[in-house]
């Protein structure tokens, strides 16, 4: 899903340096330059379990920050709120997966558990 994420915010960068500067934030270049980058990243890192707790960590707060800027429903006309308010709870449900992660380690099979042996 970070990956993902990551990756088609390149192909739309300018798009998503507009998004971030249309809620007020500063530096929206360097913004979608870090985001991109953590996405990227960290995406991959947890998927392979490099560094997972790390990366499900920085993924679980990255998440929460963006749904509170950006998922912000109950800020919106009425007519976004439900769609808005889904992303929200998706998104707080991301954040919690990352926590397990984060508490409870990635696995066996990471790479993280094979360089513990």
């Amino acid at each position: 899903m970070f990956v993902l994420a990551g990756f088609s915010k390149i192909g739309g960068f300018d798009g998503t340096v507009g998004y971030i500067a249309s809620k007020g934030l500063p530096l929206p270049t360097l913004l979608a330059i870090g985001t991109i980058a953590l996405e990227i990243v960290g995406g991959l890192a947890l998927a392979v379990g490099y560094k997972a707790r790390w990366a499900a960590l920085a993924l679980a707060v990255f998440t929460l920050i963006a749904s509170v800027i950006f998922h912000n429903y109950w800020a919106m006309p009425v007519d976004q709120q439900r769609m808005q308010m889904l992303m929200f709870m998706k998104n707080l449900a991301v954040a919690g997966g990352m926590l397990m992660v984060f508490a409870l380690g990635p696995g066996g099979l990471s790479l993280d558990a094979r360089r513990a042996r």
